[in-house]
């Protein structure tokens, strides 16, 4: 199983897109300072997460959540869930 995810940081207004297969394993690297691109907004915690059979379904779901389309369906979907 893949996972395309969402982080929200603790300490700023940021939030992190990405996909893995071990989402907590993953969190553990971003919250330590392991991802370059992420070190500085630490600490984070999992806002979303989708589930998916492969990788390629997840990489596409990310693309897409990075995309100015997919940047609306996140401001949607998300504000249901905070």
């Amino acid at each position: 199983m893949h996972h395309t995810y969402i982080l929200k940081s603790k300490t700023a207004k940021r939030t992190y897109i990405g996909c893995t297969a071990d989402i907590e394993k993953r969190l553990r690297e971003h919250n330590k300072g392991i991802v370059k691109s992420s070190k500085a907004y630490r600490p984070y915690s999992l806002l979303y997460k989708e589930t998916f059979l492969t990788l390629q379904e997840a990489r596409r779901k990310e693309t897409f959540y990075k995309s100015a389309n997919g940047r609306r369906a996140l401001k949607k979907l998300l504000g249901r869930i905070v």
